[in-house]
């Protein structure tokens, strides 16, 4: 495990149901760029099979993904009070 991986690991995450990200795939399918996989400090953006996947729920709620988004792919919100990262624990 790489010391990155190690300080997001004693994160406490309250995973609300509603997911706050969402990804137009059209859009991201023809993207050459995909800065979203890379800009990610917690890693939620992958390619699996040439395809973007992501996972909201250890979301860092920076919202880097959409701002380096320039085809305006990425949906992002902060969750609902109560719910997403509390950063007391990390």
């Amino acid at each position: 495990m790489s010391k990155l991986e190690e300080k997001l690991a004693v994160n406490k995450y309250y995973v609300d149901d509603k997911v706050h990200i969402t990804v137009n795939q059209n859009v991201c399918d023809v993207c050459d760029k995909r800065v979203c996989v890379h800009i990610c400090p917690a890693g939620c953006f992958k390619l699996v099979a040439n395809r973007l996947s992501y996972a909201y729920e250890q979301c860092l709620e920076c919202g880097s993904c959409r701002l380096v988004c320039k085809k305006g792919a990425i949906n992002w919100t902060y969750p609902r009070g109560g719910f997403g990262i509390c950063y007391e624990f990390g």
